[in-house]
């Protein structure tokens, strides 16, 4: 099982595509709102050097912004 963690804010649409993204494929993962809460906002950029969302850790490996491509290969997913 991969550990999948997405860093997040309610009003990103593209944070709500990988979303369903995961859903639809059965993907586990732990929402971090970066709005709501600042720890996971200074981990988020330290961590991605980002500070727009959604940034996407799979792994241990950072996906910057909805990448379908690069999420089904982290995920092991066919294409």
């Amino acid at each position: 099982m991969h550990q999948v963690t997405i860093f997040t804010t309610p009003t990103c649409v593209y944070c709500t595509r990988a979303k369903e993204f995961f859903k639809k494929n059965n993907i586990a993962y732990q929402e971090r709102d970066v709005a709501a809460d600042q720890k996971a906002r200074q981990d988020m950029i330290t961590r991605s050097g980002q500070m727009g969302v959604p940034v996407i850790d799979v792994d241990g490996k950072l996906i910057i912004g909805f990448d379908q491509t690069r999420l089904k290969e982290a995920l092991n997913i066919k294409v």
